[in-house]
């Protein structure tokens, strides 16, 4: 192009698409002045400002301020610093958007009231900071001040909810009943009888069983099998049956350090054979909804199914 061609406003929108009106604004704000003027005051531009309105129109479309523009215009900083601002604002908004569009799905989905709705929303766009602050409080109150294994209950606080930049509407369901459970005054004093029983077996050789993270894992692997063979028709006094409850049975016995024999399989089986509140279990299962953990849920089912199937061992 002619760098010495100078064009009107209106050849200006012609060219570059851009209406007559913007192209004044721009002009008038000083972001692109004109060129030159003819005789009679009308502005002309260059192909230089015609560059300079193109780069403008760019900027503005990837999300730029005003203000934004003339900085980069005036080099005091860079397109690509530019780029990378609006960048991070985009990702936060998309974030927001993305966690607005899965509460929607879960208001649609739970048919909650107005009230609740909003406190949905709440949830649901907390920061992990918020979200971590919440479990604390919940764990500071159920074990604060009791004489417990130290590396299990730390092991427990540090399993936090994170969810996701995309959550899925299960995710951000599975949040919300947790932030609720956690916040439950009867489950909280439930948990909290749980650890206060804890405390005072400290040393006995009745203490409840689980102590590590490691010996949990060890349950929560014997209660996928069981869950399995449950689910598959075995009877507690099957074959199969059996051999879960020889299982259970020796892992109970090495970490309370007793002898496996007929008092240590009672004792297991009056443990299991005991209620069991699930709403322990679904603490865990929606943690595992949460962070895409492998899930291990333990029912009452399946503990009255051991404890028959360790009952059927006993002579």
């Amino acid at each position: 192009m002619d760098d010495t061609q100078r064009y009107t406003i209106g050849e200006l929108s012609r060219r570059t698409g851009l209406s007559v009106k913007t192209i004044r604004f721009y002009s008038d704000s000083g972001v692109v002045p004109p060129t030159d003027r003819t005789h009679s005051g009308y502005r002309l531009y260059d192909v230089k400002a015609m560059a300079r309105l193109e780069l403008v129109r760019t900027l503005r479309e990837l999300g730029a301020g005003l203000d934004e523009v003339r900085r980069v215009l005036a080099e005091e900083t860079t397109v690509r610093r530019l780029a990378e601002a609006q960048l991070d604002l985009l990702e936060d908004q998309m974030r927001l958007l993305r966690t607005r569009r899965a509460v929607l799905r879960a208001v649609v989905h739970l048919n909650r009231s107005t009230e609740e709705v909003k406190l949905m929303h709440k949830l649901a766009t907390m920061s992990d900071a918020e979200r971590n602050r919440i479990i604390d409080e919940f764990w500071d109150e159920t074990i604060g001040g009791l004489e417990v294994n130290q590396e299990f209950a730390a092991w427990m606080r540090s399993a936090k909810p994170e969810l996701p930049d995309d959550p899925s509407t299960e995710q951000v369901e599975a949040w919300i009943e947790l932030a609720e459970l956690v916040g439950d005054a009867d489950f909280r004093a439930a948990v909290r009888r749980l650890w206060e029983e804890q405390s005072a077996q400290r040393g006995d050789e009745h203490a409840m069983p689980v102590q590590t993270k490691d010996e949990a894992a060890l349950w929560w692997a014997l209660f996928d099998e069981i869950q399995q063979a449950r689910e598959a028709g075995h009877a507690p006094d099957s074959e199969r049956g059996r051999d879960l409850a020889e299982r259970c049975s020796g892992l109970w016995a090495r970490q309370q350090g007793v002898i496996d024999g007929p008092a240590a399989r009672t004792e297991l089986a009056d443990h299991f054979g005991a209620p069991y509140d699930e709403r322990m279990s679904r603490y865990w299962e929606l943690l595992a909804v949460i962070n895409e953990w492998p899930p291990h849920p333990t029912t009452e089912r399946q503990t009255h199914w051991i404890a028959d199937a360790v009952r059927s061992t006993l002579p």
